[in-house]
């Protein structure tokens, strides 16, 4: 008999949907930007994402992508607010004002709708769909009038005795005009993330190729070309960074191309051997690692579809990322976190 399971339930007062395993679960909140809140492995002790019993609603909601796996559109930064795209020019409000920048769009601030929770019986796996419908209705939209829809679909079961999540978010451009794709998840990574063990003991591997440089007064890129990875960049691309205890600061980076078939972060703890591993789907061309000042006990491996400030490089899509999608078609992008 399957001990998979879906069920309606609450975090911290807020409507949840909860998915089960044998011996894991994961909860997903909608109104919090479709927010993956905690993802946890009973069996191995393992809490993948920053999770805390104690910390209040209040301020996870004001927040939100520094918890759980948070969704982001419009990622990372844009110059001055300015978007261009092929056929408009959008002037975006500034919210990051000691920068004069624009950053991390607005999709996460939203309150996402349930559109669908059940068990796939072929593949025995739990999901939850939301959906947030962005049109003039929304109080960004006279900064950005381009209707899309946003869904967020996550997926849990079991694969070799190992609980395994999907993450995937899909925006589908329901306007007239060009849809631009900037798409990120802001996963907050808990440090230490097996129970009982120490910060110092997380090491962090993340395959990168080229070092992307940018002005550190904005943190944006500064047209210098992409450089070859120096020796702390290589103690990501061997898995021997610490990424806590220290303080890392929007270490941007060109993702390598696949070995065989996707790329693997992978987050081990070396007392224990326990492993996070978060497979990232091949739209994901970059990654930009931070970890808030590195003593708040977790860390943003963060995989980003496009640089910062991408369609505004005087450099072509095929290095920048950046891509739009026409009228009625529809982009997706997928991520996997998995325990061993």
């Amino acid at each position: 008999m399957s001990s998979t399971s879906v069920e309606l339930t609450e975090f911290k007062g807020l409507q949840a949907i909860q998915l089960n395993t044998t011996n894991a679960f994961a909860v997903f909140v909608p109104s919090l930007g479709a927010n993956v809140v905690r993802f946890r492995d009973n069996e191995r002790k393992i809490d993948v994402f920053r999770y805390s019993e104690t910390a209040d609603i209040k301020d996870i909601d004001s927040q939100r992508f520094l918890w759980g796996c948070q969704c982001l559109y419009l990622a990372n930064r844009f110059r001055d607010g300015v978007l261009r795209t092929s056929d408009a020019v959008y002037q975006l409000p500034i919210n990051e004002p000691q920068m004069n920048n624009f950053i991390h769009g607005f999709v996460h601030a939203r309150s996402h709708k349930i559109k669908s929770y059940g068990i796939i019986k072929e593949t025995d796996r739990a999901f939850a769909e939301t959906e947030y419908i962005y049109d003039k209705s929304d109080e960004f939209y006279k900064y950005f009038p381009v209707d899309f829809i946003f869904n967020v679909r996550i997926e849990l079961g079991d694969r070799k005795g190992s609980p395994r999540l999907k993450y995937t978010m899909k925006i589908t451009n329901i306007s007239a005009k060009k849809l631009p794709i900037s798409l990120c998840t802001h996963t907050a990574i808990s440090a230490p993330f097996v129970d009982g063990s120490k910060g110092e003991d997380v090491r962090l591997l993340v395959p990168i190729a080229e070092h992307l440089q940018l002005d550190e007064s904005r943190w944006l890129p500064d047209g210098r070309p992409n450089i070859p990875l120096n020796e702390h960049d290589k103690l990501y691309s061997t898995g021997k960074c610490c990424p806590v205890l220290h303080y890392i600061n929007n270490n941007m980076y060109k993702l390598a191309k696949p070995e065989v078939d996707v790329n693997r972060v992978i987050v081990t703890d070396i007392s224990t051997g326990r492993k996070i591993i978060n497979s990232l789907g091949n739209e994901y061309k970059f990654s930009i690692i931070w970890n808030d000042g590195g003593f708040k006990g977790y860390f943003c491996p963060e995989p980003m579809t496009a640089q910062i400030d991408a369609p505004n490089l005087d450099i072509p899509a095929s290095e920048s990322g950046y891509k739009e999608i026409s009228p009625n078609e529809e982009f997706s992008v997928s991520q996997w976190f998995y325990t061993e």
